[in-house]
């Protein structure tokens, strides 16, 4: 994946040899080649093409940050006793929200 970048950086700093030891070439000419013809346009064109690993990277994080149960407490006090819990469990009827079911939703209005 990088073999395009690294050869054009070779490339670019060829030409900058080639500036600053030319007769009519001067070290800002040779700087100034470095950095619009190889730093800018490759930084440029590296961030467009990693773009997509960021949106992957993003969206992991986001899907990580969303499953609270995937993500062990680092210290074994932080753990609940299961006998603390016993009147919050979950039931049927119940989607673990604490809240009665069907609390909230109108009933169904049917025309007679």
């Amino acid at each position: 994946m990088y073999i395009v970048p690294i050869a054009w950086m070779f490339v670019v700093v060829l030409m900058t040899v080639a500036e600053a030891t030319s007769t009519q070439g001067t070290l800002l000419g040779a700087f100034f080649t470095f950095v619009l013809y190889g730093l800018l346009p490759l930084a440029i064109v590296m961030y467009l093409l990693g773009t997509p690993s960021r949106w992957r990277a993003r969206r992991a994080a986001d899907a990580a940050e969303q499953a609270p149960g995937d993500v062990a407490p680092a210290d074994e006090s932080a753990r609940a006793d299961p006998a603390d819990t016993a009147d919050t469990a979950d039931t049927a009827d119940s989607d673990g929200s604490g809240h009665p079911p069907g609390a909230g939703i109108a009933p169904k209005r049917e025309e007679p």
